[in-house]
């Protein structure tokens, strides 16, 4: 049979199916808009919208030839665009542009069907972006949107009404399968949308070096970097203190890490009670983790550097959650050896920064131990009238001096950078420490939330049988950015994000809930990695969790709901539906009087046979014929008029 080249649009699928149809491919697409090159959402819009005007019109689609062209075009502008077509951003971008061309051709069912599963494909890539709950909500919203045109392709008489209460009873009778392959299917290390090459080109966090600006542009942002519960009691904001990447190495003007030597028994000796803590690491595409200053031990699958940095055998690159213990009050003698601390002394040329050289070496000519040098430094920073702002001035080559003698006004690396010189200058080892300080406990589920606005810079000083001795100059020049954390340190209008304002307390405290709620969804959906998985099967009484353990639990468990599924459909089909129930039931008290119907008798024919038959009982027949026609035949069959059948077959008597 030759398909017609130009059929009429209602013969496929209703204007009003269609419209609902690109309702739900607009909402699968649409949070790609402002991702992917600009002229991609505005074409797919364009072509949407001739698609409508062609459906409304009545308008013939067109020829092949040129949806071919534009097809060609399309492909051909993805990779000018990306330089490939392999990737997230160039793979979501020809999707998108394949799926608005399939608009184009909608000349027989299956092309519907077809376009149906491309919008279930392209609602899926908007997890490699976001996982978060309102994606997942629209996402959902999106299916069943979908899932309805696909009911109405195939009943296009039913209301839209109809169709979505069907497809929301499918995806409701698809959830137990859906959620055995969520806790049975082997997880892997790692999500989906962590293996395109760009999957992580959005990350914000610390990075592997640090020069002027570079933490203070965190402080704009609101991220959560990590998240933090407690066993106990949590320490004093003034010791939380979470370590991160150590700087050796300054060239003049930025700070870089010196080579990571990792340490089987690093040496450390704990004073007190250590911290025991759980911490919900967001990925940053890394190998660094971060611990409360100084942690006991590493956690699985991490080491420990000689300066006391945790690091990861792999990149996070997912949302990683381990255990941990340390002490906030230690002794620290490792990473000092004659080559290490000798390369905690090294300073750019002699014609840098030669106003704060002079001033250390003169603390160092004039004081006899490196302790009083040390106190001298702090007095310098305590009464220097040194302002600790969002928005330092912009400074040129030597700016540990401008920052020191000049502008007086820094973030936490302005402070750090310059205390190390000033160290370095003076003699004493020194190094900066970055990470995290601070954090806030959310009221709601009594997480502690460090956020990317907490980044913040230290020194770590040499002094001998003391070992390495944190020193934070802002806290010595500005101490309530340490008691009191960012927003008190800084005037509420110096760029804070909004949210960390007093002023809006109220809205901080939406955010506390909502937090509390997205903390669930990353600890129970997103954070289901293979280690949350083995726990929960052991607590079930799985001992053996290989892959192919599961795979076989997951084979039986699906095998059983979808036998039980079976078995409940042919109870169903069995005891069949009321309405025809009922005729049956009329037909067989007919027939036991001889006037049986033919099989091939419709309901108003055979009607009018026993009429004739049964002259005074024609009304009653009549009736009851025609209620079984209309709701047998018809649109919808309303519950009082099956009951309104059910109680005059009972009563008709032959």
């Amino acid at each position: 049979m030759r398909l017609n080249p130009h059929p009429k649009f209602g013969d496929i699928i209703s204007f009003r199916h269609m419209v609902w149809l690109l309702a739900g491919l607009a909402m699968s697409a649409a949070p790609h808009a402002l991702r992917l090159t600009l002229w991609i959402p505005i074409g797919a819009a364009l072509v949407f919208a001739w698609r409508i005007y062609l459906a409304w019109r009545q308008k013939p689609l067109p020829p092949h030839w040129l949806v071919l062209i534009v097809a060609l075009a399309g492909t051909v502008g993805v990779w000018l665009s990306f330089r490939t077509i392999f990737g997230r951003d160039p793979g979501v971008s020809l999707l998108v542009v394949l799926l608005a061309m399939k608009l184009l051709e909608l000349r027989a069912k299956r092309d519907v069907s077809v376009l149906v599963f491309l919008a279930y494909f392209l609602a899926l890539t908007n997890f490699f972006y976001s996982q978060t709950i309102p994606t997942a909500a629209l996402m959902f919203a999106t299916v069943l949107l979908v899932t309805a045109s696909l009911v109405g392709l195939n009943a296009p008489a039913r209301p839209v009404k109809a169709n979505l209460r069907t497809a929301g009873s499918l995806l409701l009778q698809a959830s137990p399968v859906m959620l055995l392959l969520f806790f049975l299917f082997p997880r892997v290390q790692g999500p989906l949308w962590g293996l395109p090459q760009d999957a992580f080109t959005g990350v914000t966090g610390l990075s592997d070096s640090m020069s002027p600006g570079t933490l203070s542009s965190l402080s704009q942002s609101d991220a959560i970097a990590f998240r933090v519960h407690f066993d106990e009691d949590p320490p004093p904001r003034k010791q939380l203190y979470w370590r991160g990447p150590v700087f050796w190495n300054f060239d003049g003007r930025t700070w870089r890490a010196g080579p990571q030597r990792a340490r089987e028994n690093y040496r450390f000796e704990g004073i007190g009670q250590p911290v025991s803590y759980e911490i919900t690491l967001e990925p940053h595409n890394r190998f660094w983790l971060f611990g409360l200053d100084l942690p006991a031990r590493p956690p699985r699958n991490a080491r420990v550097t000689a300066d006391y940095q945790l690091l990861s055998n792999v990149p996070v690159r997912s949302r990683a959650r381990y255990d941990l213990q340390s002490y906030t009050n230690y002794r620290a003698i490792d990473g000092a050896e004659p080559g290490e601390l000798r390369e905690a002394l090294v300073l750019p040329g002699t014609l840098n920064n030669p106003r704060a050289r002079a001033l250390a070496q003169g603390w160092r000519r004039d004081l006899k131990t490196d302790e009083a040098v040390l106190a001298e430094a702090v007095r310098f920073f305590r009464s220097g009238g040194y302002l600790y702002t969002l928005e330092p001035a912009l400074l040129q080559r030597d700016f540990v001096d401008e920052f020191l003698f000049d502008t007086r006004q820094g973030f936490c690396e302005h402070f750090a950078s310059s205390f190390t010189f000033l160290m370095r200058a003076a003699g004493i080892p020194a190094r900066v420490v970055t990470g995290y300080q601070g954090g806030e406990i959310n009221p709601v589920d009594g997480y502690m939330e460090v956020r990317q606005a907490d980044a913040h810079a230290w020194s770590e000083v040499w002094l001998g049988e003391r070992g390495w001795v944190r020193m934070d100059p802002t806290a010595i020049a500005a101490p309530i950015r340490v008691d009191g954390g960012l927003a008190a340190a800084v005037p509420q209008d110096a760029g804070l994000p909004m949210l960390m304002r007093e002023q809006f307390d109220w809205i901080r405290s939406l955010r506390n809930n909502w937090d509390a709620v997205a903390n669930q969804w990353n600890q129970w959906v997103l954070g289901y990695n293979p280690d949350r998985q083995r726990d929960m099967l052991n607590r079930l009484g799985v001992r053996q969790t290989d892959w192919q353990a599961l795979a076989q639990y997951l084979f039986w468990s699906v095998a059983g709901v979808l036998g039980a599924t079976a078995a409940w459909l042919l109870w169903r089909f069995q005891g069949g539906d009321p309405v025809q129930k009922a005729w049956r039931r009329f037909c067989s008290k007919l027939a036991k009087k001889g006037l049986g119907r033919d099989p091939a008798e419709g309901p108003l024919d055979y009607a009018t046979r026993i009429a004739t038959s049964l002259p005074d009982k024609a009304g009653a027949v009549r009736d009851i014929a025609g209620l079984y026609a209309a709701l047998r035949y018809g649109r919808d069959a309303p519950p009082d008029q099956v009951a309104q059948l059910r109680q005059r077959v009972s009563a008709f008597t032959p």
